[in-house]
Formats: structure tokens, sequence, C-alpha cells
């Protein structure tokens, strides 16, 4: 999803509505940008904090399990290789097929919930990291790819996203 220019429009459009409604969810796109900045600003990476939640003046983001930073690292390299084949798992032959699949069944039960202070704002959102398609492909949530990973300015791209012919 980061690679938002090599989309195809249903796919563009998919993503604007995955985020979006993340974004009302949490008092609207200025809100959510301003968590993804300071997610993107904070050092070490937030999803290896021991407490597993990171808060802003805005709202919090938690989880359920505490993810280590080889998780993260190999978690980095795998989500590189997703946008090529369509597919978070490497093929069957490729040596990093089991390091992948282990990291998928570790982090599959992770639930993050996104909260704003204010219940004003939105209800917040609650998702799990991963989209599991099929026994053999795995992707990973829009939603946790875009929190966590993708710049803020393709954020931006897919909350301001319009289909073509509106």
């Amino acid at each position: 999803m980061c690679d938002f220019n090599a989309l195809d429009d249903a796919q563009k459009l998919h993503y604007h509505q995955i985020l979006l409604s993340a974004a009302e969810n949490f008092g609207g796109k200025n809100f959510f940008l301003q968590l993804l900045e300071a997610i993107r600003e904070s050092k070490p990476h937030p999803l290896i904090a021991a407490n597993r939640e990171f808060t802003i003046g805005l709202g919090t983001v938690k989880w359920n399990k505490v993810i280590f930073n080889d998780k993260l690292q190999l978690l980095l390299k795998a989500r590189l290789n997703e946008s090529k084949q369509n597919n978070l798992l490497p093929g069957k032959e490729d040596k990093s097929y089991k390091k992948v699949l282990n990291l998928v069944r570790t982090l599959k039960p992770i639930v993050f919930t996104v909260r704003p202070n204010s219940k004003e704002y939105g209800a917040g959102t609650i998702f799990q990291p991963f989209e599991l398609i099929d026994e053999e492909t795995t992707r990973l949530n829009p939603l946790f790819d875009a929190l966590f990973f993708c710049s803020v300015e393709t954020v931006k791209k897919v909350l301001n996203y319009e289909p073509k012919g509106v």
C-alpha cells in the first residue's frame, strides 16, 4: 500500500475508505496525521515499547502483546517484498519462509486499539496486523501498515484520494 501510485483505481479506493474511516474514528484527518507524525518521530520504534502503548495528547494506541526488536526487523524486511509478490510470505522454497511464517503466527493474535482522548472525536478503531487471504497468502492490514510504516505523505495521498469520474 505504501507504493500508492502503483495501485489500480479499485485498490486506491479500497485503501482510501479504510484509512478515511479510521481517521474519522480518531477525530478526523488532521488528528490522524498528527498521530502518524508522532509515531514516525518516536525513537525507538513504538512497536517495541515494553508497556505496549503509544500515547500523544490526542489519543492512544495500545496492543496486547510485546513485540521484540528482532520481530520488528524481520517484519520490516518482509514488508518490502509484499508489494512485489502481493504476499507477505515469501515462496516456500525461500530460506526466510519459515522465519516469516513464524513471525505471522506470533504477531497474528495481537489486537491494536486506537482511541482518541475524548469520545466526542470518535469511537476509535480496533484492528489486527495482518489480513489472512488464504493458507498461503497473508498481507499487512492497510491500517497497520499506514499507522506504523508508510510515509506520512503517502497516507495523505490515500486520505485525499478522489476516484476518477467523481
